[in-house]
């Protein structure tokens, strides 16, 4: 990643209390997440590595990696492998309504990008033919993409769709969201069956999303269908849960 390692001022520490009452890491911590919220780093921020850090403070590394670790715990940092701890992009919130990803990734200002990981002609298994609608062994089209948000990883989502669709091309797939290639192409989706879970990273979604092997992961299994009640696409994602959450609004009857 190109993305420098960011020094903070000094200045936000120069009113340690190193003998008061109040723990050090915790002063620490306070300070880096008001730097965090007031843009001082922004998001995608990469800090400085903890033995610099704190010989820069003259603090001890436990010292520094508890404070560090609070943040971490409030999801306000993340830790990456070969990249360091970086200050979290803000989360995506996918409200419960028919939108895609990149469509979501668009609303929130973050730069939508995809990495085409398979596409294939297949024949519909039992479980995709139900899904949609179509005779099992029915050739549909399966395509599995990498998901980013301003060069970050946020999702693995694989989708299936029906036969009419199996001419969509990878630059097709790599430079758009694909209900807006639906959408381009008459299709009108009205209405989907979705249901949202958790479980664990496998070790390939891990090293895709650049997280830890059996980190948590939010999913989301979905079949949408057109105003006709044709199946149009079913697809099962997986999502980073400290960049991306769904939101419903419950009213009572």
């Amino acid at each position: 990643m190109s993305q420098q390692e960011q020094l903070l001022p000094l200045s936000l520490f120069i009113d340690l209390e190193r003998s008061g009452p109040i723990p050090l890491y915790f002063q620490i911590s306070t300070r880096l997440e008001k730097a965090i919220l007031d843009g001082t780093l922004p998001a995608g921020a990469r800090l400085e590595n903890e033995i610099a850090f704190g010989e820069r403070l003259g603090l001890s590394r436990p010292t520094v990696r508890r404070a560090i670790q609070d943040l971490v715990d409030k999801g306000l940092l993340v830790r990456r492998r070969g990249i360091g701890t970086q200050v979290v992009h803000g989360q995506v919130t996918r409200g419960l309504e028919l939108t895609s990803l990149h469509e979501d990734l668009q609303r929130s200002g973050k730069k939508a990008t995809t990495k085409l990981l398979s596409l294939a002609v297949t024949k519909a298994s039992k479980r995709e033919a139900e899904h949609l609608g179509c005779p099992v062994g029915t050739e549909i089209l399966h395509l599995r993409r990498l998901r980013l948000a301003d060069g970050v990883p946020v999702s693995v989502m694989e989708n299936w769709l029906p036969n009419e669709f199996i001419d969509l091309t990878e630059m097709d797939l790599s430079e758009h969201g694909l209900y807006q290639l639906l959408r381009f192409r008459g299709v009108s989706l009205k209405v989907a069956k979705q249901r949202i879970g958790a479980r664990k990273a496998s070790a390939e979604e891990a090293t895709l999303l650049n997280i830890d092997k059996n980190s948590a992961l939010l999913t989301m299994e979905r079949t949408a269908y057109d105003n006709s009640g044709k199946a149009i696409e079913f697809g099962q994602h997986c999502y980073r849960p400290d960049l991306y959450s769904f939101e419903v609004t419950l009213v009572e009857k």
